[in-house]
């Protein structure tokens, strides 16, 4: 194929077989997903984000093995959790031993297992992030997949609500980046300790309370007679059904005395919550919902939600507090508080709100020698540019000027370098500003490295 042709093959047409072969799917497997260049860059520009926001907050980052024990999370969140894994047998060379493993799920007992086995010693408080991707058997829908990369912070050694605040700043201080606004995202902010007051004051045994939670954990997506009846079935006495009912209907941290007594830590908790809240201008971010106790067993105490105001998308971010999950791992406990917050839901909220940056390709200067012969010279330049700290797309292939011009303004470039036989005779290189079209002629590399 002559080369002034070759720029115009596409990838498949480069790889056809020679030979009649067995068609394979080539689609990921179902539920997850390619990076093609588009997605990638918009994915840094989340990344990015999420980083400038754990520097802010002063967190540091941490990372974990993406495989991890299967006996890990099942600690964590009980046997239920198996069949949402990727989890299997592991037979190593040597070691026959049938380790069962799983690929992880979440990141949180990843944090723990390291809290325990690298964080002893270290001077508390700990704060942490992390940005890891992870891998969930369930039903994908719209924001929800197998396969997704989640943002956690966490605060390990803080036993008061203070944790709790500084990480719902965090959050708000995310949403406000991105360019969204409490008018199309709120945060539900309860206690795990106010539904258990409310279930003890009326009798019910705590061995019952967690078979409940996972009942109201569903109330706003269910009628009001199905929550009762599903209580019912739960063998919650009717007083404590009409209990758990009036404490679920309350909106304001205020009205709490209505359901708990005055010295109750619960309504402690949730008072001391919002006035820091208000303290850090995020008030007005911030919902009281009794119902909000998140579907995970190891919440012991505060638990938050954020959520899209449309209603149009499930949960956007979720965390809370987990003062005994490491005892779960056989370790001593520490007061820990933290949050989740994945890459899938956050994109299609702010697609609806038409907030998604252009991040079309840019790169500062396109470099073409227009003969051959000049291709090391080419390559000098395009060194030393780079070495400048500028971004260079270097023409790799003999291309006619018609193809270079269309694939400088595909680069999104700033400037076009050119390197012709006859100025390059003279020392000289052509340098031609993409978005004003106008052209001037530098001395050597050393003047083209000197251009602003």
């Amino acid at each position: 194929m002559p080369p002034h042709t070759q720029g115009r093959r596409s990838v498949a047409a480069a790889h056809q077989p020679t030979a009649q072969k067995e068609v394979i799917d080539l689609r990921p497997p179902r539920g997850t997903r390619d990076f093609p260049p588009e997605d990638k860059r918009l994915q840094a520009w989340l990344f990015d984000h999420f980083a400038a926001v754990t520097q802010s907050f002063g967190f540091e980052m941490v990372d974990y093995p993406v495989l991890e024990s299967e006996a890990l999370f099942i600690r964590k969140a009980g046997e239920e959790i198996v069949d949402q894994l990727y989890n299997f047998e592991a037979c190593y060379k040597g070691d026959k031993g049938g380790r069962r493993v799983a690929l992880r799920p979440e990141l949180t007992p990843s944090l723990a297992r390291l809290v325990l086995s690298a964080g002893a010693g270290r001077p508390l408080p700990l704060k942490w992030a992390a940005v890891g991707q992870c891998w969930r058997y369930e039903r994908s829908t719209r924001g929800r997949r197998r396969e997704h990369y989640q943002w956690n912070l966490d605060v390990v050694g803080v036993a008061g609500v203070e944790a709790e605040a500084e990480l719902l700043a965090a959050l708000v201080a995310f949403f406000r980046r991105v360019g969204l606004g409490p008018a199309d995202v709120g945060i539900r902010v309860s206690t795990r300790a106010l539904l258990g007051a409310v279930l003890e004051g009326a009798g019910v045994p705590a061995a019952a309370h967690p078979a409940i939670y996972v009942a109201v954990d569903r109330a706003d997506k269910l009628p009001i007679a199905a929550v009762e009846a599903e209580l019912g079935a739960l063998r919650v006495p009717p007083a404590a059904i009409d209990a758990l009912l009036r404490t679920l209907r309350i909106r304001d941290v205020g009205a709490l005395s209505e359901v708990l007594p005055p010295d109750s830590p619960a309504a402690r908790d949730l008072v001391v919550l919002f006035d820091l809240a208000a303290a850090y201008g995020i008030a007005d971010w911030l919902h009281f919902d009794a119902g909000v106790v998140r579907g995970l067993a190891y919440y012991t105490g505060i638990v938050f939600e954020g959520f899209d105001r449309a209603g149009a998308l499930r949960a956007v971010c979720g965390g809370g507090r987990y003062d005994r999950l490491l005892s779960s791992l056989g370790g001593a406990d520490l007061p820990c508080a933290g949050f989740g917050f994945g890459d899938a839901v956050i994109v299609e909220l702010l697609r609806d709100r038409g907030l998604l940056p252009d991040l079309g390709r840019r790169v500062d200067d396109v470099v073409h020698a227009l003969e051959e012969s000049l291709r090391p010279q080419a390559c000098a330049a395009a060194a030393a540019l780079r070495a400048k700290g500028r971004s260079v797309e270097l023409v790799l292939e003999p291309k006619r000027m018609k193809w270079v011009l269309k694939h400088a303004e595909r680069c999104g470039a700033a400037r076009l370098v050119l390197l012709a036989p006859e100025e390059w005779a003279r020392g000289e290189i052509k340098v031609k500003d993409l978005s004003s079209r106008e052209e001037r002629m530098v001395v050597g590399v050393e003047g083209l490295c000197q251009l602003e």
